[in-house]
């Protein structure tokens, strides 16, 4: 690999002879000659538009020099942005490629690697001027021209994508408390019973409550769940934290039977509860008003909110 360097108003630019293939772009011209004739030094051949990091852009080539950018005797390369869709400043590192057969690698020019170009509605072009003496890439001697009249170009687009998350937790909620009421619960006969949606922290939920047991291995039991509600979307990834507090209200007291809740949920585990709340034998004994009414709270403590870009 060679590599020369060389010092310009604006920055360092970079050549090199690379087994890299560009990873953006390439473009085959078929006939070289044809080109030049079609695209004179005062305009420039652009590629079909192509996608780099969510925008879309151009390949362009002057054939014979861009002689309004000082690339009289050059071979002149651009990248320009479509613009049309674009409100922002896009920072875009390139690199150009010129496929040269006789070494069977690129011919390759950069700007310093820690220095990319900003494009906007203003400025949509970037690239260089002086890319390779024409004489130098017209001989086919030389390699960057074979097969008679062909040659090959390519870019390297490289725009920086950030992404973040904005985590936020909810503690002061104007109604942390919810209660679900559950009449005749000796005479329940489903297997599953599901509350109202629940709002708290932006996001639905339900309470799901097993009568006699999620399964018959705790078909003794109570067992209590908080859910995700049906209709809430999460990014792959996500995780909802809640914090709260899941009580069996005492009907003439304040022995309450409370539990703490304290998970994060996500789309592969959208609830979490206890298969064993309690017993049916002491839930009949002690918290079951004298109608066989069951009621059940929930006190929200913190529920987190994750925004992204």
């Amino acid at each position: 690999m060679s590599k020369a360097k060389k010092s310009s108003s604006d920055s360092t630019i970079t050549y090199k002879i690379a087994d890299r293939l560009p990873s953006t772009y390439s473009m085959k011209i078929q006939s070289l000659s044809q080109l030049k004739t079609l695209f004179s030094g005062t305009s420039g051949y652009k590629s079909r538009t192509f996608s780099s990091g969510k925008y879309n852009w151009r390949l362009v080539i002057y054939p014979k020099g861009n002689k309004k950018d000082n690339g009289t005797g050059f071979l002149s390369m651009y990248v320009e942005l479509d613009s049309k869709s674009v409100s922002s400043t896009i920072l875009a590192y390139l690199t150009f490629f010129i496929y040269n057969k006789k070494e069977n690698k690129y011919f390759t020019i950069q700007d310093d690697i820690n220095e990319g170009k900003q494009f906007n509605a203003l400025r949509s072009v970037h690239g260089f001027p002086q890319v390779l003496p024409l004489d130098t890439f017209n001989d086919p001697k030389n390699g960057y021209v074979f097969d008679g009249d062909q040659c090959e170009f390519g870019v390297d687009v490289m725009v920086p994508l950030t992404n973040w998350e904005v985590v936020s937790y909810t503690q002061e909620f104007s109604n942390p408390k919810f209660h679900w009421t559950l009449k005749k619960f000796s005479k329940l006969k489903e297997h599953c019973y599901v509350s109202n949606k629940l709002l708290a922290g932006g996001s639905n939920w339900v309470l799901r409550l097993y009568p006699k047991g999620e399964d018959t291995a705790c078909s003794a039991w109570l067992s209590l769940f908080l859910q995700i509600g049906d209709g809430e979307t999460m990014n792959t990834g996500e995780e909802i934290y809640v914090q709260c507090d899941i009580r069996i209200l005492d009907p003439i007291g304040g022995n309450h039977l409370t539990r703490k809740f304290n998970q994060r949920l996500s789309n592969s585990t959208p609830s979490w509860g206890w298969r064993e709340f309690v017993s049916l034998a002491h839930l009949e004994k002690a918290y079951l008003d004298k109608q066989g009414t069951l009621k059940v709270e929930i006190e929200f403590e913190v529920v987190s909110t994750t925004k992204y870009s």
